[in-house]
């Protein structure tokens, strides 16, 4: 009798669990009725393309339900996914994970054109780190943490990602040049990237050696490939 019911304990909460499981990369009908798009729908990558070289092979793949960055595979290229759209005011939202000492990002308003040769020349980066064991550089210099505007400015004491190949949930927020970054519901940067404010910010830091960063309010979404294991899934949009 006490071996039935073990049985049918176990039953039940395996059952309770693949209940409560969520579904990834899908919208509510209430997020329909408010005007979220999805970026990724859990099969395939073709609302995106590799940085200045178009659709083919890279190390980009989807597995497991998110969009995977596996620098293993022996084929491939290596590069930034970007969106196909311009994206100018816009709540975004998605989740990510990392490998052990993984370092990777997330870019608003990448200008793709030849003449720049990489994501972060033009476009905001926020930092996705497994902060406890990043390099001894990212670790000392708090605008490297997750959640921060890369090498600028970050709310250090809310940077708080979970540990490594755990899902973080983050959130950017563009309208009219005011920028949010949240993560894990914390709030790690803001600002407002249209002003001489902004202008005196960014030539006190290294993105100084970048003439054209952060000086558009409009651009493509972007995925950085940092030769690091990264994932990412639940990415959706909403135009404001």
């Amino acid at each position: 009798m006490k071996l039935k019911l073990s049985y049918l304990i176990l039953s039940l909460t395996l059952l309770s669990s693949c209940k409560q499981a969520p579904e990834n990369n899908i919208l509510t009908s209430t997020e329909q009725k408010e005007g979220w798009k999805l970026l990724f729908n859990g099969k395939d990558i073709n609302n995106w393309h590799i940085y200045n070289q178009g659709n083919q092979p890279s190390k980009w793949v989807v597995k497991d339900d998110a969009i995977v960055c596996d620098p293993t595979i022996k084929t491939g290229i290596f590069g930034d996914l970007v969106t196909n759209d311009i994206y100018e005011n816009f709540d975004l939202k998605f989740d990510w994970k990392v490998a052990k000492g993984g370092n990777s990002g997330m870019f608003i308003d990448v200008q793709e054109d030849p003449k720049y040769d990489a994501t972060f020349v033009t476009g905001l980066e926020m930092q996705l780190l497994d902060n406890a064991n990043a390099e001894p550089r990212h670790q000392v210099d708090s605008t490297h943490w997750a959640g921060s505007l890369y090498s600028v400015k970050v709310i250090g004491t809310n940077s708080k990602p979970n540990p490594f190949n755990e899902w973080n949930t983050s959130r950017i927020v563009q309208d009219n040049g005011k920028v949010s970054f949240w993560l894990n519901g914390k709030l790690t940067f803001e600002d407002s990237t249209n002003t001489q404010v902004w202008k005196n910010l960014v030539s006190n830091t290294n993105m100084k050696n970048y003439p054209d960063f952060g000086k558009f309010q409009k651009g493509k979404i972007a995925l950085q490939n940092h030769t690091d294991e990264v994932s990412f899934r639940n990415i959706k949009i909403k135009v404001l």
